[in-house]
């Protein structure tokens, strides 16, 4: 079940060098065409498969990554432009239930992966490396996030999340 579920693993940080930090920004800028790449050819049917038993069907995972980058998006942009502001949580596994997860097109949130990883790709190209030393809190997890933890965290989710699809598709032969 951990294999499941944590297909490549939980996330674990080591810290951040130069090299590092250009891999995971290069990790960032792949996401949206991995996940099309997942995505490929899936039917209504295969869209509405939990990746395991009581996880995510792939249009919730789909939906779900649209939902965590806006957030996370976020909460980059506000650690560059406040002084450690403290984030606001959103309870993914709830947003994963509304209608929109449910039943919504895996295109819109594609679309909404497409530009907002553009930017986030500009973005993160564009920070001084002192700046990956900023910080936010995190109310939920009681602890502060420096940007260079939490950009190891974004690259790890987006293939952590394309690995329960791709995973599946092996299970199943699609």
């Amino acid at each position: 079940m951990e294999q499941l579920r944590y297909p490549i693993g939980r996330y674990q940080f080591e810290g951040m060098n130069v090299s590092q930090q250009d891999k995971w920004i290069a990790e960032v800028e792949a996401l949206p065409a991995q996940l099309r790449a997942a995505l490929e050819g899936l039917d209504e049917e295969q869209l509405d498969t939990p990746y395991r038993t009581g996880g995510w069907t792939v249009r919730q995972v789909t939906h779900h990554l649209a939902d965590a980058g806006m957030n996370c998006f976020t909460r980059f942009k506000l650690a560059l432009t406040e002084s450690n502001p403290t984030i606001k949580p959103f309870h993914e596994e709830l947003w994963a239930e509304t209608p929109d997860s449910l039943k919504a097109s895996p295109e819109l949130s594609l679309a909404v992966i497409d530009g907002l990883y553009a930017r986030w790709s500009l973005l993160l190209r564009g920070m001084e490396r002192s700046s990956f030393d900023r910080e936010f809190y995190h109310p939920e997890r009681g602890m502060q996030m420096k940007l260079s933890y939490f950009l190891g965290f974004v690259a790890w989710h987006g293939r952590h999340h394309v690995a329960h699809i791709v995973n599946l598709r092996e299970r199943m032969d699609w």
